[in-house]
């Protein structure tokens, strides 16, 4: 019986040598999980579980920390309790004034930030109101703990007849302690079994080779919920680990970079990358609403031609870019990293680089597929090697980016340019991608067919809404270089789902791809603008857009064309990549997600 209370005490053991740090460092925990809500997300709510898994993380601690000699675990205890303190206080602060706890990118700044800048930051952003805010409820808890610390230790000094009075109640104390230690056995098998799921997915997480797969793995249902801060933190440390190695890549392929000749083909590229978009949403595919009014009138004109059959190779915004920008096609041995990115080419072939974008610009908020995305074309040392000049701010509407462009062009007009546009299109918020007081066309109304709640059929009257002022800033894009010998390609990123084939909107990352996934998901729209002068000086170009426009082809491969536009000539271009050449490979796999052949999917499905 003896010893049977002995093993039940020991399970209570962990708590009572550690009382103080697990009851302190539970309150700290559960103060973030209740408080540090995402407040962009409408009903956000904390994580239900967030109290059941806090006690298993604590009790694993607290257990492992009675493995360690006494003298020691004061020390190792100490350790743990400043690192824990201060990064929550970092996490609360970062929420506080950033809207956002801690990702990736915050530490990417971080790291990135000068004694200059930081001093300055902490001028800005430390006062006295850091203690009103909710970052001086960390700092009270942890004041609480050092005060009660300090008191515990004058105590137990004081009373030294304590261990003697526990003796004489050895019998008591050891059933007590036997209870108790049999009420923390059942809590943590209780508390095990509810939070070894998001165990289970922050393993997967954190052993993902690189970036994308982090990413891809975040898309799933089952993704892990980086619930405390310390977990955000060490994610911040591992995903800009995974980056370095990537980027580590880039700069030494950037060193290989070869260009032989350039004849400078075509004196104005423009490439605009729009972004979320489903291609039958326009009437450049035979869409029945007017969202794209100005394209369709620049078609019927014979100056815009629309390709027929373009695929995105992924429905993620950062798998798309790293291919798109990489000349490394899907299905070639190797990671995107591996081979060097098209602008680095035209700068070295002597074209002057423009990146103007709504999108990827690092933010303290970012979430981690802007992130994913934009770490490489945001590094200063890669960026610099891809880009002459870049705009330096965000907007919240896309028409923005015109007036970076006319701000950037009275200084930097060039005879050669490649200039690429990035815009937010009809991202994620559809309501929020246009001025909603002066720019709704579309109204519940215009949908008498759709069999949705009203609330859907706003928000897919509101993603028209988004394709039509698209159609004015991608109009204007063009207005601008009419009077130029300037060649213009469209392309979004990957498709969207918007209640065309389900009552779904977005995209299904975890889904399996079949046509109707396809069609929605990764079937996008692509055309090619010129202007007159262009047309007229170049006609063998313009006459291999009008006849290659019903080819099947897949953007990653937009690289190898945009090489040909510009008349460089370098090792790493490929003809049977570039869909303008005569030799392209209409047979090539069409790999999307690198998994599933576009080209044999069931033909009866379509």
């Amino acid at each position: 019986m003896k010893r049977l209370l002995r093993i039940l005490g020991i399970f209570w053991r962990p708590l009572r040598v550690n009382a103080a740090f697990f009851v302190f460092l539970f309150a700290l925990g559960y103060l973030c999980t209740q408080t540090e809500i995402r407040l962009h997300l409408k009903g956000a709510k904390p994580y239900e579980l967030s109290a059941v898994e806090l006690f298993f993380d604590l009790y694993i601690v607290c257990f492992l920390l009675t493995l360690i000699p006494e003298k020691v675990r004061l020390w190792v205890r100490l350790f743990l309790a400043v690192i824990l303190y201060a990064v929550a206080l970092v996490d609360m602060f970062c929420y506080v004034h950033f809207e956002s706890t801690l990702t990736p990118t915050m530490l990417m700044l971080f790291f990135e930030t000068t004694g200059g800048e930081a001093k300055e930051f902490l001028n800005s952003y430390v006062g006295w109101d850091l203690l009103t805010s909710k970052t001086g409820w960390v700092l009270l808890i942890a004041l609480l703990h050092i005060i009660w610390a300090v008191w515990s230790a004058w105590w137990q000094r004081r009373n030294q007849q304590k261990r003697s009075l526990i003796s004489l109640n050895e019998s008591v104390a050891q059933r007590s302690q036997a209870i108790l230690g049999l009420l923390a056995l059942g809590l943590f098998i209780y508390c095990t079994t509810q939070c070894l799921p998001n165990k289970q997915a922050m393993m997967r997480l954190m052993t993902k080779a690189n970036l994308g797969e982090v990413e891809h793995e975040l898309t799933t249902k089952d993704c892990a919920n980086l619930y405390l801060p310390i977990h955000r933190m060490v994610f911040s440390l591992y995903a800009n680990r995974l980056a370095s190695q990537q980027i580590t890549r880039l700069l030494e392929v950037t060193d290989q970079v070869r260009v032989d000749s350039c004849s400078f083909r075509s004196p104005q590229i423009v490439l605009i990358i729009g972004e979320s978009y489903n291609r039958y949403r326009s009437q450049l595919y035979g869409y029945d609403k007017p969202t794209t009014p100005r394209q369709l009138q620049r078609m019927q004109d014979s100056t815009l031609v629309a390709f027929t059959d373009v695929v995105a190779p992924w429905n993620l915004t950062s798998f798309v870019f790293k291919h798109v920008f990489s000349l490394h096609a899907v299905g070639e041995e190797g990671d995107w990293c591996d081979m060097p990115m098209f602008p680095e080419v035209f700068r070295k072939a002597g074209y002057h680089v423009t990146f103007i974008t709504n999108q990827f610009l690092p933010k303290a908020g970012e979430a981690v597929y802007d992130f994913s995305g934009g770490f490489f074309l945001n590094h200063p040392e890669l960026s610099e090697q891809l880009f002459d000049t870049r705009n330096t701010k965000l907007h919240r509407y896309d028409e923005g980016v015109l007036a970076d462009y006319d701000a950037v062009s009275k200084k930097n007009h060039h005879d050669h340019q490649l200039t690429i546009f990035h815009l937010m299109g009809q991202h994620v918020d559809y309501r929020g991608r246009f001025p909603v007081k002066t720019r709704r066309k579309f109204t519940a109304a215009d949908y008498p067919d759709k069999q949705l709640s009203e609330k859907r059929l706003q928000i897919n009257a509101d993603y028209d809404n988004a394709v039509l002022y698209n159609d004015s800033v991608v109009n204007e894009i063009m207005r601008r270089y009419e009077q130029e010998e300037a060649i213009v390609i469209y392309m979004p990123d990957h498709g969207e789902e918007c209640f065309n084939s389900l009552d779904f909107f977005g995209r299904n990352h975890s889904a399996t791809i079949d046509y109707r996934l396809a069609r929605e998901e990764f079937e996008i729209p692509f055309w090619i603008w010129a202007s007159a002068t262009y047309r007229q000086a170049h006609p063998d170009v313009w006459e291999a857009v009008k006849h290659y426009c019903r080819r099947p082809y897949m953007t990653d491969l937009l690289p190898h064309t945009l090489l040909f536009l510009g008349g460089i000539h370098t090792p790493d271009y490929r003809v049977e990549y570039d869909v303008l050449n005569s030799k392209y490979d209409e047979h090539r796999p069409r790999l999307l997600k690198n998994s599933v052949d576009y080209n044999g999917l069931c033909p009866k499905d379509k």
